[in-house]
């Protein structure tokens, strides 16, 4: 896995370090949302610090999207059309009320807004709340 977690890297213009692979291959893995905190406890040895840079430049390289839930920001990873130039991947999310658990609804259709003239829209984020299929069943 490693050897493809470099080239998923690489094809973001990220250079490979330890931390950078052992966060991605975590996200790879888990398939769904990771807040710092979350990865603090995975990566506990790590240091708060590159953990919390190595998320920034991830994001800003377009390799995952933060999306604020109830005041806590957990991380997903991208689909192929975000890069440094933006994020371009807009779908909503939703979060598990029983298991707090974030996922991506990349299938799911966003809704049109119609704005008044004049009004500039910067960001979409629409968190869709309710229980997964493990906490309904």
């Amino acid at each position: 896995m490693k050897h493809s977690s470099e080239k998923h890297l690489a094809q973001h213009g990220i250079h490979p370090t330890a931390m950078r692979l052992l966060v991605l291959e975590y996200l790879l893995d888990n398939r769904t949302a990771a807040s710092l905190g979350q990865l603090e406890r995975e990566f506990y040895r790590s240091d708060k610090a590159t953990l919390y840079r190595t998320l920034k430049t991830f994001e800003k390289k377009g390799l995952i999207h933060g999306v604020n839930v109830g005041g806590t920001t957990v991380y997903l990873l991208c689909r192929e059309n975000c890069s440094e130039e933006g994020h371009f991947d807009v779908h909503p999310h939703f979060f598990c009320t029983g298991c707090a658990k974030t996922i991506c609804l990349s299938q799911a259709k966003m809704p049109r807004f119609d704005l008044p003239e004049g009004f500039d829209l910067h960001e979409v984020n629409l968190i869709l709340k309710g229980r997964c299929d493990e906490c309904a069943g």
